[in-house]
C-alpha cells in the first residue's frame, strides 16, 4: 500500500510540474513550429529524405547548426571546416553553460538530459521563471526543455515529410524567434526591481555591434557582459539548514514533496 502511495505521488509531481512547465514554452511552440517546418522543407528540397531533419533534430537539437549543416553534408567532406564552423556558431552555450551549473545540478538523470536539452529559449525560461512552490523545479525544467525539443523535432520532421508538398514563401519567418526574445526581454523588464543588468547587457552588446560588426559582435559582447557581471556581483550566500546542513533551496522541493505526501496520505486516511 505505501508503494501505491508514492507511486501514485510521484505522478502527482510530475504532472503538476508538466501543467506548470507547458504554459511557459507556448511562445516557443509557435517559433520552433514554423522554424522547424522550414528547416524541413528546407532538406526536402535540398535532396535529403524526411529521416535527415527527423534524426538530425532529435540527436544534434541546434536549429542554427542543422540549417548551416546542410551546406556541409552537400559539400566536400572536411570535418575540422565542421568542428570550427559549429563552435563559432554555437559558442554562446558556453556562457549558458556556467549560468546554469548551480541550477542544473543534483536533479540526477534529468540534469543530464537538461545538459544536452539547453537552447537559447530553454535557457531563457529555466533561469529566469519563477517556479512555483509546490512544483519540483527538476521536473519542471526538464519538461520545459522536453517540449522544446519536441516542437522543433515535429516541425522538423513534419517539414521534411510534406516539404515536396508545401510551397510558399519561407522569407523572414526566422524573424519569430528575434520577436520572441523581445517579447521575453520584455517579461523580464517587467519582473526586475533593477534594471542594471539589463542595461548594461544592451550597453555593452551595443559598443561590440559598433566594433565588431553585426557578424562578429555576438561573443565579444557575450564575453564583455559574463566578465563585468562577475566582477560585479557579490558571492552567494547559500543558506544551510541548521539540522540537516541541506541547501536551502534543495529543502524547499523536498518539503514541496512532502507536503504533497502528507495530503495523499491524509487523503487516504480519509477514505
Amino acid at each position: 500500500m505505501t508503494r501505491e502511495i508514492q507511486k501514485a505521488e510521484k505522478e502527482r509531481v510530475v504532472r503538476r510540474a508538466f501543467r506548470a512547465a507547458f504554459p511557459h514554452t507556448i511562445p516557443i511552440f509557435a517559433g520552433f513550429w514554423f522554424l522547424g517546418l522550414t528547416y524541413g522543407i528546407y532538406m526536402n528540397v535540398s535532396g535529403f529524405s524526411f529521416i535527415y531533419p527527423m534524426l538530425m533534430s532529435v540527436t544534434i537539437f541546434a536549429g542554427s547548426m542543422e540549417f548551416v549543416a546542410v551546406n556541409l553534408l552537400l559539400g566536400a567532406f572536411s570535418p575540422l571546416q565542421a568542428f570550427a564552423m559549429t563552435l563559432m556558431i554555437n559558442a554562446r552555450h558556453l556562457f549558458y553553460g556556467i549560468s546554469m551549473l548551480e541550477k542544473y545540478r543534483g536533479y540526477g538523470w534529468k540534469s543530464f538530459y537538461l545538459i544536452f536539452g539547453m537552447c537559447d529559449e530553454s535557457f531563457s525560461i529555466n533561469y529566469t521563471a519563477d517556479v512555483p512552490r509546490d512544483v519540483n523545479k527538476g521536473w519542471f525544467m526538464f519538461f520545459v526543455s522536453l517540449l522544446n525539443h519536441f516542437y522543433w523535432f515535429s516541425g522538423a520532421t513534419l517539414g521534411g515529410l510534406f516539404g515536396s508538398f508545401i510551397h510558399f514563401n519561407t522569407e523572414g519567418l526566422d524573424f519569430v524567434l528575434t520577436a520572441m526574445f523581445v517579447v521575453i526581454f520584455m517579461e523580464q523588464w517587467l519582473k526586475e526591481k533593477n534594471h542594471i543588468s539589463s542595461l548594461l547587457g544592451l550597453a555593452l552588446s551595443l559598443i561590440c555591434l559598433v566594433a565588431f560588426g553585426a557578424d562578429n559582435f555576438i561573443i565579444p559582447a557575450m564575453l564583455a557582459i559574463l566578465i563585468v557581471l562577475t566582477l560585479s556581483r557579490r558571492p552567494p550566500e547559500t543558506r544551510l539548514d541548521d539540522d540537516t546542513g541541506a541547501p536551502a533551496e534543495t529543502r524547499l522541493d523536498a518539503s514541496a514533496e512532502n507536503l504533497a505526501e502528507t495530503d495523499a496520505q491524509k487523503g487516504g486516511e480519509q477514505a
